[in-house]
């Protein structure tokens, strides 16, 4: 509950300190006087505006305003402040905002407990301290989900145990199915890699690769056919010096020859140079050996015309093919030899299957869990029509038709249901989103009497309606005085009115009343504790004869004591 209240240059107030308890609490006065500034001042220090837009709610001539409410926070609301460190102090939370203005720029600062705290932080305590209703609220009722959250509020905890049930197999769905995804796009790559290999295993294959060194092998007979002109001189140089000779001398084969029979002819004489005689041999029969290479060689050389081409050719693929793949030739061969030896073995195949078999088994619990969900949600819609019916005809609304929609969408984190509140308030009047069709003061009916029911299962935070009851007659206001009154058994509740029906059932009532004072306007805010002066605010709120006014407000009085 909302305990207590100060302003300090705020709009039209100077100073302020007020102090709030349970119940139904009432503010009234003439217009203008300044009713809604506190309820923009509680808007504004749980996060409602930026620090600029705030900038607004500055008195005139003020260069620093402060707002502080006091709350005595739920369990919801201790638990979030736990989770910040946080602590609350005797179980009491003062949230509070400055403002500043230096050199024409504002800035504001906000603070839970002397904690300092950002614009988000607030936002997500503030629905678990406040609840701030105005006429005409459609946006709220717009907002996406919204209406679906309002009805799994009013399921309480079975609902709730149901929707964590429906969210679970939700992640558990989405974990396999993101799992299925991942795979599946790991098996098109590695398919695409697949055709890739495939590819360079069919251009290895082609090139036929056997040689590491194939590469300088090639070379070496390229050199020897692109210098086969030299080579074939130089072999003809080689062949006349070791058999015909030159400049007419005898050749190294005649010389040998001759020498050899020398010395045969000295052995006969000296039978010790015998040895020196097998040398000379030797040396005559690897010179012929020597002949005999140099002559093969030479018949090579004139084997094969075309085989500078064809060895060009082959050199010039291999070389592409290192450059290509940025490896030699027998990281090639290797590779090649790998590629040849895989074989699909098919486990890829097997873990893609078991996978989207996971996958239909968790789609299958979720969609089961979201049936159940509906289920539930379909039994509290019935329920919430029903209360709300009950609420609302006696408020001027005996023809209304109310109806909660709930139909198959697509599955998500809190099930697979869409909500629609369906809503026709004349006879002949087909059903339509509430959101759409519904008036400024049918709004706030259906405000009222929805939030007179999530109460019921709901009460965590205190509930301000800030003249939601504008526009309708006596009768009708009697009934929103009597549904207000029913709400603060479970709530706390402020109401901005002009209702004297309503501010009679109130258990406190605050006058907001301005006045000048040396030329500038003040705002005043004073708790009627005395019977006489409720008596009068109400006479004035009635208006008409002044006798009469205060005798119908007395009335009043005498049937809420009753």
């Amino acid at each position: 509950m909302l305990t207590g209240l100060r302003l300090e240059n705020i709009a039209l107030i100077d100073s302020l300190d007020l102090a709030f308890d349970q119940g139904f609490s009432v503010l009234t006065g003439e217009t203008g006087a300044g009713k809604s500034i506190l309820l923009d001042a509680l808007d504004a220090v749980l996060g409602g505006l930026q620090a600029a837009a705030g900038s607004r709610l500055l008195r005139s001539g003020c260069d620093r305003a402060v707002i502080e409410a006091s709350f005595r926070p739920g369990e919801a609301a201790r638990h979030w402040l736990l989770e910040q460190e946080i602590t609350d102090d005797d179980g009491e939370l003062v949230v509070s905002r400055e403002w500043r203005r230096q050199d024409e720029r504002f800035s504001s600062r906000s603070r839970l407990n002397g904690v300092m705290v950002n614009r988000q932080q607030l936002q997500v305590l503030r629905p678990l301290l406040i609840d701030l209703t105005v006429q005409g609220q459609t946006q709220q009722l717009a907002r996406p989900g919204q209406q679906k959250r309002w009805l799994d509020r009013l399921g309480g905890a079975p609902l709730d145990a149901e929707l964590d049930q429906v969210r679970r197999h939700w992640g558990e769905w989405l974990h396999c199915r993101n799992a299925l995804e991942s795979a599946e796009n790991d098996r098109l790559r590695l398919q695409e890699q697949r055709e890739e290999l495939d590819l360079l295993l069919t251009e290895l294959d082609r090139a036929e690769l056997d040689d590491p060194a194939e590469i300088e092998l090639l070379e070496q007979e390229q050199d020897r056919l692109v210098h086969g002109v030299r080579l074939q001189e130089g072999l003809g140089l080689l062949i006349d010096r070791l058999v015909d000779g030159a400049d007419q001398a005898p050749s190294a084969i005649d010389h040998l020859q001759a020498c050899s029979h020398e010395l045969q002819q000295m052995q006969g004489l000296d039978p010790s140079l015998s040895s020196i005689s097998d040398r000379c041999l030797d040396l005559e029969t690897g010179v012929q050996d020597l002949i005999r290479e140099l002559e093969g060689y030479g018949i090579s050389l004139d084997s094969d015309p075309q085989r500078l081409a064809v060895l060009q050719d082959r050199l010039a693929e291999l070389k592409r093919l290192v450059r290509r793949h940025g490896q030699d030739l027998v990281d090639l061969i290797k590779r090649r030899d790998e590629l040849r030896e895989r074989q699909q073995s098919g486990e890829a195949d097997v873990f893609l299957e078991r996978l989207r078999d996971q996958e239909r088994k968790a789609c299958a619990i979720r969609d089961a869990s979201n049936d159940s969900l509906r289920s539930r949600r379909l039994a509290v819609a019935e329920e919430l029509q029903e209360r709300l019916m009950a609420h609302l005809r006696p408020m001027g609304l005996a023809n209304v038709r109310f109806q909660v929609a709930v139909d198959p969408t697509e599955p998500g984190e809190s099930g697979a249901d869409a909500v629609c509140f369906l809503f026709s308030a004349n006879p002949g009047q087909p059903m339509a989103p509430l959101a759409e069709v519904a008036s400024g003061g049918e709004m706030s009916r259906f405000l009222l009497a929805l939030k007179t029911c999530l109460a019921e299962v709901d009460g965590s935070s205190t509930l301000l309606f800030d003249e939601i009851d504008t526009g309708v007659s006596g009768r009708v206001s009697g009934a929103m005085a009597d549904l207000l009154r029913m709400l603060s058994q479970h709530r706390q509740v402020f109401c901005v009115t002009h209702q004297p029906l309503v501010a009679a059932a109130a258990d406190h009532h605050f006058q907001v009343s301005k006045e000048v004072v040396d030329g500038v306007t003040h705002s005043r805010v004073s708790q009627l504790r005395d019977t006489q002066e409720r008596q009068r605010e109400l006479a004035e709120l009635a208006g008409g004869d002044l006798h009469e006014a205060e005798v119908y407000a007395a009335s009043l009085l005498d049937q809420k004591a009753a």
